[in-house]
């Protein structure tokens, strides 16, 4: 059903509403209308990466990990299989008559925010720092989300609009400020994409305020959303987001006028409980009736767009045996196969089994389920740690040693040991008694994530710096001064300074959190079995740069991540290497009305078949406003064959060679020159790879 005819029936609907009846659907519990047919339905529910919160489903990587693959058709096709299992589970709960929680088809999914600062908990949620990866990447999952059938699949929303990306701890009273440039070139390319190409259903605001307005009722956003984008959907707060405006803001005084305030803004649906003050804010005169008719007909289209009304579809004879599937399993291994980063390899890697007969396998992360699935995250019937697919994949071959070696951040292990780092004693001689050692360390949703989301060690939600907790850095110290060849695997959802361990380490294998069954396709990356062809979506900073970044409430853009970053990094965004030896040997660029076809010729001199992924950047020389480096505009994730060659072509729309100035607007300036390589075109890529990116004239 096509919107113009879902809005005619939400009309009718709501037309034969009372003002009490209409009012009481603008809440994300909305009740039954039996009078009227109208089913209850809970509007909450989450698809981060998967199924989120309601029971067994499959699990993909972490979002972070999805924007590390460069590979939007496979993010629109896990986008599909999340939907797919979430209609198998509406058409369940359904027949059981539940309406319940977590139980619907409007995901709250994707978050596009811009991780713009590695402290950031949420950073883990988004495609990374990028706004084109973040926008293709998040296209991309809402094309699969709600899919191409008459019906909409499930419902996606953009979260959270706009300018959100910590601190966590003052979300609920922060104002983020950011220019006009700023905002045009980072902050709302995205939105606007997901809105205007992607036909998203859904738009959810943030907790803070952007420039003064709070984000649930924001004029300036608004306008833009409805106005300038054309935005036909529906928008809903953030979770008590509304609730802020008189408790943290202090932009209204009361519970009523907080509705009021963003009822008349256009926020249609408030997850909370200030909408029930909506009868006492029109007895009032603070709202209309029409206002409050006019957000339950926005509503109640996406509902008959879903074909819950009563109608049917073609999806309510999904079964429920596709949930966890072969074939959806063997997607979201695919995923974490793309998703995994080798940030360093001395040739330890893929590990020589002919030359180990003894593997140490050591770490906090290495046994541990919760280091597999990030946040937002759904349940599995099968969860393989790392320590298990190793163990599973050598069995019969090669010895596996395991210690967990210590607490993910307590100083011990057991609370009735008398000495802290109470079991090094057994890394160290799991260590000593192996040929070569797995050190898995990292974090979990627990040190890094959402605010009030789970109890953190450090009291908030953000990360104090970038380096691991005290008790991982003092254990990874003592099992590489045994000095074994030892591989780190990083379980993790944001960027890491390994210090001096990342430098004593003969390989960095980085896995992010992998999803449920995740160490089984870490183990074949480490033992050859596929060659790790992630890239970074995000800069790695040495910690002690953060000293000179700027403040983690600053959100100017200078000093911020590749485009804008003054020093070298640790590892430069799109930076990763794989088993081979890939770069671009030619490339040339052909322009046409307004695209420009970027061809090159790829390249691998390495003994191992792998993927990589072909980046083009821009940059606008002589230009007062473009970026400080040169800025990501195409991408392409490629096969290429041992002592092979592959040719790949890149289009790329002529906007993306605009700048953006202070006021905001797109300009033609400067000379245009593109690279494409297989990384960034800078110093620190090329000293890592031994490769440089070839230079275009357009």
């Amino acid at each position: 059903m096509n919107r113009e005819e879902a809005r005619k029936k939400a009309q009718a609907l709501v037309d034969q509403m009372t003002v009490e009846e209409a009012a009481g659907q603008l809440s994300y519990e909305a009740p039954a209308i039996d009078r009227l047919g109208v089913p209850a339905y809970n509007w909450w529910n989450e698809a981060l990466h998967g199924v989120a919160r309601a029971g067994m489903a499959t699990m993909f990587p972490q979002a972070i990990g999805l924007g590390a693959m460069f590979d939007p058709e496979l993010v629109e096709q896990l986008g599909d299989i999340a939907a797919t299992e979430g209609r198998a589970k509406y058409n369940a709960a359904i027949r059981h008559g539940n309406h319940d929680i977590y139980r619907g088809l409007t995901y709250w999914s994707p978050n596009i925010n811009i991780f713009r600062d590695p402290r950031w908990g949420r950073g883990q949620e988004t495609f990374g720092e990028d706004p084109l990866l973040t926008t293709e990447t998040g296209c991309a999952y809402v094309r699969g989300l709600q899919g191409k059938g008459d019906t909409m699949k499930a419902a996606a929303c953009a979260k959270h609009f706009a300018v959100h990306s910590g601190p966590e701890k003052l979300r609920h009273e922060f104002d983020a400020v950011a220019g006009e440039k700023d905002m045009a070139e980072t902050y709302l390319p995205a939105f606007e994409a997901l809105v205007k190409d992607a036909h998203v259903e859904a738009v959810m605001g943030a907790y803070n305020r952007t420039n003064g307005e709070p984000c649930c009722a924001s004029a300036s956003l608004m306008g833009k959303l409805r106005g300038d984008w054309g935005f036909a959907g529906h928008f809903v707060s953030d979770c008590w987001a509304i609730k802020d405006f008189h408790d943290g803001h202090h932009v209204t005084k009361t519970p009523i006028e907080s509705a009021a305030m963003a009822v008349n803004a256009g926020c249609d649906l408030n997850c909370g409980c200030s909408y029930c003050n909506l009868m006492l804010a029109i007895g009032m005169g603070l709202v209309k009736e029409e206002t409050v008719r006019e957000s339950a007909v926005r509503l109640f289209t996406t509902r008959y767009m879903l074909g819950i009304m009563g109608e049917g579809s073609e999806y309510d004879a999904i079964p429920y045996t596709v949930v966890e599937c072969d074939a959806y399993q063997e997607k979201a291994d695919e995923a974490a196969r793309k998703a995994c980063v080798l940030l360093k390899n001395d040739g330890l890697l893929p590990l020589d089994l002919n030359k180990i007969k003894t593997l140490g396998v050591i770490g906090p992360n290495a046994d541990s389920r919760r280091a597999l699935v990030g946040n937002y995250h759904g349940s599995a019937s099968r969860y393989i740690t790392v320590q298990e697919g190793l163990q599973d994949a050598l069995k019969g071959r090669t010895r596996v040693l395991c210690s967990e070696g210590c607490h993910l951040y307590e100083d011990k292990l057991s609370g009735q040991s008398k000495d802290k780092d109470d079991r090094f004693f057994e890394a160290i001689e799991v260590a000593q008694s192996s040929d070569a050692v797995v050190l898995v360390v990292g974090l979990d949703e627990t040190v890094e994530g959402e605010q009030g989301d789970t109890g953190n060690p450090y009291g908030s939600d953000d990360k104090l710096n970038l380096l691991l907790p005290p008790s991982q850095q003092r254990l990874m110290k003592a099992v590489l001064d045994v000095g074994k060849p030892t591989v780190i695997c990083l379980l993790a959802g944001s960027a890491i300074d390994l210090a001096e361990a990342g430098e004593k380490a003969n390989a960095v294998l980085l896995g992010w959190y992998p999803g449920a069954q995740g160490g089984k396709v870490i183990a074949d990356l480490l033992l050859g079995k596929a060659s790790p062809s992630g890239k970074l979506p995000i800069t790695f900073y040495h910690d002690a740069q953060l000293q000179d970044m700027p403040d983690f409430t600053d959100y100017s853009m200078r000093g911020r991540t590749y485009r804008y970053f003054e020093k070298k990094p640790l590892y430069p965004f799109g930076y990763g290497l794989t088993y081979g030896d890939v770069f671009v040997t030619k490339a040339v660029a052909r322009t046409g009305d307004r695209d420009v076809v970027v061809e090159a010729t790829v390249r691998n001199d390495g003994a191992v078949d792998t993927q990589d992924v072909v980046q083009v950047y821009c940059q606008n020389e002589e230009s007062q406003n473009a970026p400080l480096h040169p800025r990501l505009c195409g991408f392409r994730r490629v096969f290429v064959p041992a002592k092979g060659e592959t040719t790949v072509s890149i289009t790329i729309p002529a906007e993306r060679f605009l700048v953006v100035n202070d006021q905001g607007q797109r300009v033609q300036e400067g000379k245009v020159v593109l690279y494409a390589g297989v990384g960034q075109p800078d110093e620190r890529t090329k000293e890592l790879t031994g490769h440089t990116s070839i230079r275009l004239t357009l």
